[in-house]
């Protein structure tokens, strides 16, 4: 089951060229009569939303944009914050409120200052944090900056820090909103004290503080990590009672999770009714989340119907939503509907994700369907479409297993003829070695060692496991200690019990 912590952290249309000219066409004309539509209106938000790169910096432009006598309006300023916050542009957000503070664009309230806290927290971590908050006026210092403070050592696991902080919010009677309890909840839940969350949440109530969804959430999560399935159903009845609450499909996913966990199949399948019917539209993270609990409950016809659904109802898919429904239907073993999903996601228009068809070809391997692993990646290298050396690795090592030396090396070379940006993953190539030298005749495992030596830096625990690969196979390893000495690795205790093994055998 997976821990409470791991659940958490787990929240154009084309015209044809006729079409243009057309168009084209058309916009010159009414452009001649009418000398305002020749320019679309350009927004400051226009001007810097583009630069996703975050070593590109955003002042330049909102420099240039006042230098050029150009209005600034107060209230795009924060709107633009704000989206950037939502998007985790965290680095261009602080750039951003920076610089409004810098022109003084407006005098900075509690709430900016807990804006600018947070950000600082999240750029340059929680003593920057404390910088900043220890520089402003008592006046700035309430509950807004005090919870903004908070907020940056929960997320830090400070938790001395944290609870000391939470404590002196308390002496000095600062106003505590449920944002406030919730944290201190998640720092529990972190620090794997879970049984402290209903103490919080008990606090709370007692403080005339109304839990919000997230608040029973987190309690009723804390129940399920337990496996108090009492505990967790009459919290959930608690919430549902509660004429502040507006039920969420979020919170019974929670719990057809961990029914899902307990093995209460029926209750599970229950509860994501009632989660379906919470979905809003276009709330595609939802219909995921439907998607893979239906997946690991095994209903194929209720991951497809949602499938649809989700299709009918957000028009766009992302590359989130296939991989989603790509993982599901690989749990299903349902290989064939698999492959139809990558070959609509690679004409959606999305930017190539090697992630999507990636869990299609581990899928295979797992099942030892090597040779429709390959097949996969065949087709993706011939679209011209990257692919990764690990998932060649993985797939030579399939067949290697399988005794198929000719596919393996096959594979190895094509691995080899990537041009690689990172090193390769050294534990492919031990898993690897562990079956080459009693796979592959000599004269090819050689070739195989010289090209992987070009990638990957053999080590002690490499050497051995080729050794043993040639001991098994009758071959003298020799000459494999011999290349380990010269790589600078002198023969141990371990060396000497594999060669004790070839000794035994002459």
């Amino acid at each position: 089951m997976l821990t409470m912590a791991g659940r958490l952290r787990k929240l154009q249309n084309v015209k044809t060229l006729a079409e243009i000219r057309s168009f084209a066409t058309a916009t010159i004309d009414r452009s001649e009569g009418n000398n305002s539509s020749k320019k679309k209106k350009v927004s400051l938000y226009s001007k810097i939303s583009p630069l996703g790169n975050p070593s590109l910096a955003m002042t330049p432009e909102l420099d240039d944009w006042i230098e050029t006598g150009k209005k600034v309006r107060l209230s795009e300023v924060k709107q633009i914050i704000h989206d950037l916050r939502k998007r985790r542009r965290f680095h261009h957000a602080l750039e951003v409120s920076e610089w409004m503070n810098k022109k003084g664009l407006c005098a900075f309230t509690p709430t900016e200052h807990a804006v600018q806290l947070d950000l600082i927290g999240k750029v340059h971590g929680f003593l920057e944090a404390e910088k900043y908050f220890n520089g402003l006026t008592e006046q700035d210092k309430n509950d807004k900056t005090y919870g903004a403070l908070l907020h940056c050592y929960v997320r830090q696991r400070e938790t001395e820090k944290s609870l000391s902080h939470f404590q002196k919010m308390k002496e000095k009677g600062l106003v505590l909103s449920p944002v406030t309890y919730n944290d201190i909840m998640s720092l529990y839940i972190h620090i794997n004290e879970t049984n402290k969350v209903r103490d919080v949440l008990n606090e709370m109530k007692k403080n005339g503080v109304f839990p919000d969804n997230l608040s029973y959430r987190t309690c009723i999560n804390s129940y399920g990590d337990e496996m108090d399935i009492e505990g967790m159903e009459n919290t959930l009845k608690e919430m549902e009672k509660d004429s502040n609450i507006v039920m969420d499909w979020n919170t019974y996913t929670v719990v057809a999770s961990c029914y899902i966990a307990g093995k209460l199949f029926d209750k599970a399948n229950n509860t994501l009714k009632k989660a379906e019917k919470q979905l809003v539209e276009k709330d595609g993270l939802g219909y995921n989340h439907l998607i893979s609990l239906h997946a690991r409950l095994g209903n194929k016809d209720d991951v497809i119907r949602l499938w649809g659904l989700q299709k009918s109802v957000c028009k766009r898919q992302i590359n989130r939503d296939y991989i989603t429904i790509v993982k599901s239907l690989v749990r299903l073993d349902e290989f064939e509907e698999a492959e139809k999903i990558l070959t609509e996601w690679s004409s959606s228009g999305n930017a190539y994700d090697f992630r999507v068809p990636s869990f299609v070809i581990y899928g295979y391997l797992k099942k030892g369907s090597c040779d429709e692993a390959k097949d996969l990646l065949d087709r993706l290298s011939k679209d011209q479409k990257a692919t990764t050396p690990d998932s060649w690795g993985l797939v030579a090592l399939e067949f290697l297993k399988k005794g198929d030396v000719r596919m393996s090396v096959s594979c190895l070379e094509t691995l080899f003829s990537l041009q690689l940006k990172k090193p390769i993953d050294s534990k492919v190539f031990e898993r690897l070695l562990d079956g080459v030298g009693e796979k592959a005749h000599v004269q090819d495992v050689e070739l195989i060692v010289q090209e992987l030596k070009k990638f990957v830096k053999f080590d002690r625990e490499m050497y051995h496991k080729l050794m043993k690969g040639y001991i098994n196979s009758g071959k003298d390893a020799g000459k494999v200690l011999e290349d380990m000495k010269a790589d600078g690795i002198e023969e141990d205790e371990e060396t000497k019990k594999i060669l004790s093994i070839q000794q035994n055998k002459v």
